[in-house]
């Protein structure tokens, strides 16, 4: 059980998350975007789209740098374990509580607006109550063991669990001992995944970065049928 749960699931999950965005790509291109409901309704929006997505940037920071940076690093950069935990759960709740805030918000506004509500989809629906249960244990995670509980050191056990699956040496053993609510956040986390590619979350990779260095844009104004007539005549 221990290999399905922490081997053999991770890789299925990195697979179809690879896979899956090859095939959307090639068989609905059209559909890559985020299916913008701006125009339907924004009062909401302009709030929650925000908060969601700088929380989530800080949330996904976070968990870069927790998992991949070894705690070996920290250390001899001067880091003390003290200050690292310190750090980590404060940005972790900060960022945290930006997206559930924004998350909110925009779960909300699905039901609360009858437009959006009808340009809903079943797979927009998914990927909503799997973003909410990803916050959930992973607040609960942060908030209840490490700022009110009696703390758990991850980067023993679940950071080096999971850098090992991109070694390909991954050792299952490593995430037997680790709280409830940490094992259903890394599992879901691999989930979550293999969702990723046939949601609107693909318009992540089309980020319009080619903006920053393409040339300006001109526009000029048509001049007026009067104009016209006017240097015809000359």
């Amino acid at each position: 059980m221990n290999t399905l749960l922490w081997i053999v699931i991770p890789y299925v999950c990195l697979a179809i998350f690879l896979v899956g965005h090859v095939w959307r790509w090639r068989h609905d291109q059209f559909g890559w975007t985020t299916h913008t409901s701006q125009l339907l309704e924004n009062r909401l929006l302009r709030w929650g789209s925000p908060l969601f997505h700088l929380g989530a940037f800080g949330v996904i920071g976070g968990h870069a740098l927790g998992l991949l940076v070894p705690a070996s690093l920290t250390s001899a950069l001067g880091v003390s374990d003290h200050v690292y935990h310190v750090v980590s759960v404060t940005g972790g709740t900060i960022t945290g509580v930006m997206l559930v805030a924004g998350l909110a918000l925009l779960i909300a506004r699905r039901f609360v607006s009858g437009r959006v509500r009808r340009v809903t989809t079943r797979m927009d629906r998914v990927l909503y109550a799997a973003l909410a249960l990803m916050v959930v244990l992973g607040m609960s995670g942060t908030v209840a063991i490490n700022l009110f509980g009696e703390g758990y050191d991850y980067r023993e056990t679940i950071a080096v669990w999971f850098r090992g699956i991109f070694w390909f040496r991954p050792e299952a053993s490593l995430m037997v001992g680790a709280p409830l609510v940490f094992q259903l956040h890394a599992l879901g986390g691999f989930l979550f995944l293999a969702l990723w590619p046939f949601t609107r979350l693909v318009h992540v990779w089309s980020a319009p970065l080619a903006y920053l260095w393409r040339p300006y844009v001109v526009y000029r104004r048509r001049p007026s049928r009067s104009s016209e007539n006017v240097r015809g005549s000359f």
